[in-house]
């Protein structure tokens, strides 16, 4: 792959991760008119589903894979994170939930090592608990911990849950078709709930960040995935932590919320430390290519 190709796909990831925070916005931007969480995650699901489907190259072959048990394993971790995150935001700052959120990289090196029998480094390990100091930072337990910032917890902690099972699937199925196969099956899942939570009163204003925060998201998953089958994992990972800048600066902008100090050191060391850890990663991956040529 040339450089000037390689560059764009770059881009194209840091447009996808950032799109991410600008679909949770227009949830929070929901909840604060009064829409319930649980109606934001169904249509999240159903409009992405229905927005996705048209470039997820479907064939009738795969109909029946769409409820593998393992593709509904994945569904439920997503949905879950998705109700979480929106049931977060209703009371946190994005950014503070966002920074929260990211215990779920913490979570899944150390269950993929339990599970999928990865391998664990020192100092891998040293930089993630560096990072889990950072959510301290952010969280403040014993301090006021909140509801929400509980909801965030659990959110990354799914989250963490749903990285493993990507690696677990990756061997039986393609990328598009998890990711078709988690929008319709947690679209279906939460339909009873989301149905009865329709709010009374639907607007232009509602409707347009309802199609936001789906498509939003859908679109930077969809582009994630996209760019992720051209690249090596350990080069687009470290731009996992570019929704926490992407987060902070959307907190300011639209909602006024500026993280307070240690907060902001939290973020700061969630960012640094996650960035140092996949780099330290990717560089080991290189040498043992070296070593192996």
């Amino acid at each position: 792959m040339n450089s000037e190709k390689k560059h764009l796909l770059l881009v194209m990831i840091l447009l996808g991760m950032s799109l991410i925070p600008v679909g949770d916005s227009a949830g929070k931007l929901l909840t604060e008119v009064g829409v319930s969480p649980v109606f934001i995650a169904w249509s999240r699901l159903l409009v992405g589903f229905l927005f996705i489907l048209p470039f997820s190259g479907l064939v009738r072959s795969e109909l029946k894979l769409l409820y593998d048990w393992r593709l509904l394993i994945r569904a439920v971790l997503f949905s879950s994170a998705i109700f979480c995150m929106l049931s977060a935001l209703k009371t946190e700052p994005i950014a503070n939930a966002f920074g929260i959120f990211f215990i779920g990289p913490i979570v899944a090196y150390f269950l993929a090592a339990a599970v999928l029998k990865e391998r664990i480094t020192v100092l891998r390990s040293l930089l993630l608990f560096i990072g889990f100091g950072g959510v301290l930072l952010v969280v403040k337990p014993g301090f006021g911990i909140t509801t929400g910032m509980l909801f965030a917890l659990v959110a990354g902690v799914c989250y963490g849950c749903m990285l493993v099972a990507n690696r677990w699937l990756a061997g039986f199925f393609r990328p598009r078709l998890i990711l078709i196969s988690t929008l319709l099956a947690g679209s279906i899942a939460l339909a009873p709930a989301g149905i009865n939570a329709i709010p009374q009163a639907i607007d232009s204003h509602i409707i347009w960040l309802v199609l936001m925060s789906s498509i939003a998201s859908a679109l930077g998953n969809l582009i994630i995935i996209e760019a992720g089958r051209r690249l090596d994992a350990n080069i687009v990972a470290p731009f996992v932590y570019s929704q926490l800048v992407a987060a902070a600066v959307l907190g300011v902008v639209l909602f006024n919320d500026w993280p307070d100090t240690y907060s902001l050191l939290g973020l700061a060391i969630i960012f640094i430390s996650g960035v140092l850890s996949f780099v330290l990663s990717n560089r080991k991956t290189k040498i043992k290519q070296a070593l192996s040529n």
